[in-house]
């Protein structure tokens, strides 16, 4: 990863999308403070499905079989 003033992200900023689509990625910086970040479009979609993730996990904590067995119920129905 890196580091770029907004000054120089604008002036070479051609530069900059050859090394994103590289892999790189690169943190745009105003006034010293990280402002926006230039990821790849398979970046995208890696942070998409970690955030499904992040989801599914939050709302397997909420859920509960209010005091059943997933086996039993995995097992009700079976010969």
């Amino acid at each position: 990863m890196i580091t770029v003033g907004v000054f120089e992200a604008k002036t070479h900023l051609s530069t900059l999308l050859d090394r994103v689509a590289a892999g790189e990625e690169v943190v745009i910086t105003k006034h010293g403070r990280p402002v926006a970040r230039l990821v790849g479009e398979q970046e995208i979609d890696r942070v998409r499905v970690n955030d499904a993730f992040e989801k599914l996990r939050a709302l397997r904590k909420r859920t509960t079989l209010a005091g059943l067995s997933w086996k039993e119920l995995r097992d009700e129905g079976r010969p």
